[in-house]
């Protein structure tokens, strides 16, 4: 493992000898440039997505939606920034994306549900985010002492279920976003030439090309979608150029106390996720993340999560597709991810730059993502070699924990259960969170409670 740089990080050019750790080295600017480019074009439809469904559920118009995308946009920068570059003890200055939590969506739905009106909606899920966020911003440094219990059976565990949960989302791209439905011919046509321009660019490429072999690969496979008739280019034609998010342009937070329980509950479930999430990106830049850089980047999840409702955002947590594009390109930077940030905000300040980015259809995303969430499966399974797995117990820890976390990857139905309370089908809706909850809970059992210490010595 590399050693931290004595006296905090210093950035340094690529350039300078490279005496600073690879995360703390400033990329040339056509590098950072094209590299923070491929992380927006990695993460764009996470951060899109979940605006995108609940202001269509609590029946915005397409203008009102196209406003809340691009707040969404700009908040994921301001949260990506702090993640980053860091601010006193904010951000775990790691190549970390934050952007809008998906997992937010089935609580903010319930919220709308209880509404007399589901357009008085909004203001009553910003009021329940800043608290949250200010709850979560206050436990960070108490929840990050919760990485002693993630030895290597543990973490290689959750990083394999980060990859192996991203993957439907690819596959539901590939269907052009709907799960239920069988994929078409120009689809699988169009994801699987994806595939094969980004393996290709892979094996035949070097240096900086190799690099950003996503980025190309998916700008050829727009141009493949063009004669398909697969690129849309509505949003570009009715986008403005300049919008500012107005801060609390939905009306002023309103505070009610079931919806505040439930976003309570959802930013422990983001805490568990984003915890799972540095340690994995820890393992892959060698820069591992101790308790102290957990807290920190905590509270930069959290902060920008209570501060994101200011400018009519919503809970942010760190976006696991990018881990992927970090592992798969080795650009270890974080100012390349900094880069990616400061493009969110500029595209939350101007709707027509946002749009540009959507015309990538979902069928070339998903061929790019089948790469992208196959690596960071790949690199729990290279964490879990050094796990011990020929000790039964881990091995046993490991299995469950597996099978526990693929439960709502099979069945995105098996606890539709009215019995079981909505705060619990958030984490068991989780893959990741039930997985990494059973792990911590198994390797306690098996060996913290109830082992007695080893006998001293004989002297």
């Amino acid at each position: 493992m590399a050693p931290r740089p004595t006296g905090g990080p210093q950035p340094a050019t690529a350039g300078d000898g490279g005496d600073a750790h690879p995360v703390d080295r400033l990329p040339r600017p056509a590098q950072l440039l094209t590299g923070g480019f491929q992380h927006v074009a990695a993460s764009y439809a996470g951060v899109v997505a979940p605006p995108l469904v609940v202001g269509a559920y609590v029946g915005l118009s397409p203008v009102e939606i196209t406003f809340l995308v691009g707040a969404s946009l700009f908040t994921a920068g301001i949260a990506t920034l702090l993640q980053t570059v860091g601010l006193w003890k904010v951000g775990a200055r790691l190549p970390f994306v934050n952007g809008v939590s998906f997992a937010g969506v089935a609580p903010m739905l319930a919220v709308a549900d209880a509404q007399a009106d589901r357009r008085d909606a909004l203001p009553v899920i910003y009021g329940a985010v800043i608290v949250a966020g200010v709850l979560g911003f206050l436990l960070a440094p108490s929840f990050c002492k919760l990485v002693r219990f993630f030895p290597p059976v543990v973490s290689g565990t959750v990083i394999t279920l980060i990859g192996i949960t991203l993957l439907p989302v690819s596959f539901g791209w590939i269907q052009g976003g709907h799960p239920e439905r069988p994929a078409s011919l120009t689809n699988l046509g169009l994801a699987g030439a994806t595939l094969a321009v980004v393996l290709a660019l892979r094996r035949l490429l070097r240096g900086f090309l190799q690099q950003i072999a996503i980025l190309l690969g998916l700008v050829a496979g727009t141009l493949l979608a063009v004669p398909a008739g697969a690129v849309d280019t509505t949003a570009t034609r009715h986008a403005a150029l300049v919008g500012f998010p107005t801060p609390f342009h939905f009306g002023a937070p309103h505070f009610a106390l079931p919806a505040i329980v439930s976003m309570c509950v959802l930013m422990l479930v983001c805490m568990t996720e984003s915890t799972a999430d540095m340690l994995a990106l820890g393992e892959i830049v060698d820069r591992e993340a101790d308790e102290k850089v957990i807290a920190a980047g905590l509270r930069a999840d959290t902060l920008g999560t209570a501060l994101s409702p200011l400018f009519n955002g919503f809970a942010n947590s760190a976006f696991a597709q990018n881990i992927g594009l970090v592992a798969l390109t080795r650009v270890r930077s974080r100012f390349t991810v900094a880069a990616c940030g400061l493009m969110f905000v500029l595209l939350g300040l101007s709707p027509v730059f946002a749009s540009l980015i959507a015309l990538v259809p979902q069928p070339v995303l998903g061929g790019a993502g089948i790469v992208l969430f196959g690596t960071v499966a790949a690199s729990g399974i290279n964490v879990l070699r050094t796990a011990g797995l020929d000790r039964g117990d881990n091995l046993l820890i490991a299995a469950t924990s597996l099978g526990v976390g693929l439960v709502p990857v099979v069945s995105r139905t098996f606890y539709d259960n009215a019995a079981i309370p909505e705060t619990l089908k958030i984490i068991l809706d989780s893959g990741v969170s039930a997985g990494c909850l059973t792990a911590v809970v198994l390797n306690l059992a098996f060996h913290h409670v109830g082992r007695r210490p080893p006998a001293a010595a004989p002297r």
